[in-house]
């Protein structure tokens, strides 16, 4: 049985069905009962998971008291195609990983990325053939290297969107001294930032060895923060997303994002600043001559 596929889509709609639920002052339960389903139904929708009519879903609106056209039709909207699972099962897309593509759909439709990267450069900077290095050992696992690099290199077209996300990076020393590939790769790779880096809604720090973050700043622990606006009146979409050896977590609880924002704040404020980083940087890249 296919794993239930959870999409932008369906978490910014399962937010918005939080919030009508909360301002009506109802229950799940209660919820549930004005379109004869389940608690577990409602909160499956509420968590990204499960599909809703059409009807269901305007009739949901209304018992709870969201008669307003505007509304409904952006509550429709993000409804709208929020369960398709073709496009992951075609060409190099097929390279993706179940728990991956929520990452992938989240980037392509955030306003805004944070992230944390130790030992890896973060796939949204990576240059091809540093990607070619990174996944030359890997098993293909139906999928071959070539599509594997052209996945994580399309992940990229987001820096080419009309309205591209502001992306903001910390970079442990660790990212740019890591080798992989050979010195040649590595050059490119440098060189690749500090393209990336010329973008204006692109902004790369870097956290030399040399610097200290603080004993409350778990260095060693990579993440990424991503916010998706909505067109509802719920608010944005926040996660955190932290990959280990083992498994990869979407959090949304607001202690833990609350937690994640402090450490954020602390790594990218020791940090060097965009120029120092630049310089930093371009000096690396000597080394890899």
């Amino acid at each position: 049985m296919a794993a239930p596929v959870r999409t932008v889509r369906k978490l910014l709609l399962g937010k918005e069905i939080e919030h009508m639920i909360a301002a009506a002052g109802k229950t799940q339960t209660e919820a549930g009962a004005l379109i004869e389903v389940g608690q577990s139904r409602i909160a499956g929708l509420v968590n990204g998971i499960g599909a809703i009519s059409v009807g269901d879903l305007v009739l949901l609106a209304n018992g709870l008291g969201f008669t307003d056209p505007g509304y409904q039709d952006a509550l429709l909207e993000l409804r709208r195609d929020n369960h398709k699972r073709g496009f992951w099962t075609m060409g190099f897309n097929r390279a993706y990983s179940e728990e991956i593509r929520l990452m992938v759909d989240l980037e392509r439709h955030a306003d805004q990325i944070r992230s944390y990267q130790v030992e890896i450069m973060p796939g949204l900077v990576q240059c091809e053939s540093y990607a070619r290095a990174l996944h030359a050992d890997a098993p293909e696992a139906g999928v071959t290297l070539d599509d594997q690099v052209q996945a994580r290199m399309a992940r990229q077209d987001i820096y080419d969107k009309a309205d591209p996300p502001g992306v903001h990076y910390v970079l442990s020393e660790s990212c740019l001294r890591r080798i992989w590939g050979d010195r040649h790769v590595m050059r490119e790779q440098i060189d690749y930032l500090i393209k990336l880096s010329d973008r204006p809604n692109v902004m790369i720090q870097v956290l030399p060895f040399d610097v200290p973050p603080g004993r409350r700043s778990p260095v060693g622990n990579r993440f990424t923060l991503v916010r998706v606006p909505s067109p509802g009146v719920a608010g944005p979409l926040e996660l955190a997303y932290i990959e280990s050896q083992v498994e990869i977590r979407y959090l949304d609880d607001k202690k833990a994002l609350a937690a994640f924002d402090q450490v954020w704040a602390r790594l990218s404020t020791v940090a060097l600043s965009y120029a120092e980083s630049r310089k930093f940087l371009r000096r690396v890249a000597q080394d890899f001559k």
